[in-house]
């Protein structure tokens, strides 16, 4: 197990994603037992990236389904082909069939879209499934998941029940907008995925943007890790340092001293509201570059 483990961590970093030993153990777990993962966290923890690279290092396809107020089974699942299917009527009208015959031509695979779960079920070689901010969707769609989630299976009414052909890898994230139910949660594995400690940002950033100072990229972690600490309503996440860590390389920046007035410039890569484009100011970051050399 342990053999495994470290085979599955060092395939992970070859993508440039950074993984610690519980979520590579718990991934691991997720193929063993063949259960959903849900993971929680802050918004750009880097949660959305765990299924992109379970993808890419088991050489799958990726399919998402992008959660949000009001999101139904058309969206999610199937729906039918409406015009398609108005056509076709159309054009049998007249013919000797039965009610019951045209029915069946109507609602058959030929009219059916598929959509992201059902797509997932279907695929002869098993995808990774994410279900990108569950939190977002409403009770009901939560509710609809469990036969998916337990059964991997999928109910249409008009062609009945049809089950997987190969089990899909399934993430979940969440990022804590609302409580989730017991049902889902008992339905998977589970991770919290934080911020990165400062010597797992520092990995990040040289793995992501080779050739980087080791002074700047130490640096660059110390500012963002104190900047985290402050009043913010929205913390830079992992993207947000490597933006800013690409945007100061391109301006020439091999040292964030005597820089200051190029961090308030670029602050916008690690700031996304105007609240906390105003609390870090030039004197705050002239505090935190004086506090990270």
């Amino acid at each position: 197990m342990q053999n495994r483990i470290e085979e599955l961590q060092t395939r992970l970093n070859a993508t440039g994603y950074i993984a610690d030993r519980a979520l590579v153990t718990t991934l691991l777990l997720m193929e063993e037992l063949g259960r959903p993962l849900l993971i929680e966290g802050e918004a750009g923890a880097g949660k959305t990236e765990v299924a992109k690279v379970l993808a890419q290092v088991n050489g799958c396809e990726l399919i998402r389904l992008q959660c949000y107020d009001g999101l139904d089974s058309n969206a999610a699942v199937y729906e039918w082909n409406y015009a398609h299917q108005l056509l076709s009527i159309k054009l049998r009208e007249g013919s000797s069939e039965s009610l019951a015959q045209r029915e069946a031509h109507v609602f058959n695979e030929q009219y059916l879209l598929e959509r992201p779960l059902l797509k997932a079920i279907r695929r002869p070689a098993a995808p990774v499934l994410l279900i990108d901010e569950i939190d977002r969707a409403d009770e009901a769609f939560e509710a609809f998941l469990l036969e998916l989630l337990s059964d991997y299976q999928i109910t249409i009414p008009e062609l009945g029940t049809i089950r997987a052909v190969t089990i899909p890898r399934v993430v979940l994230t969440s990022n804590g907008t609302r409580e989730l139910s017991d049902a889902l949660r008992r339905r998977c594995l589970y991770h919290y995925l934080d911020y990165p400690d400062p010597e797992k940002e520092l990995m990040i950033i040289r793995s992501r943007i080779p050739g980087i100072g080791e002074n700047l990229s130490s640096q660059i972690v110390r500012f963002v890790q104190k900047l985290r600490g402050t009043e913010l309503r929205k913390r830079p996440g992992v993207a947000e340092t490597l933006d800013w860590t690409a945007a100061l390389l391109g301006l020439g920046v091999q040292d964030l001293k005597d820089n200051a007035a190029i961090i308030h410039q670029t602050r916008a890569c690690l700031l996304k509201t105007q609240d906390d484009m105003a609390v870090v100011g030039k004197s705050l970051i002239n505090q935190l570059v004086e506090s990270v050399l």
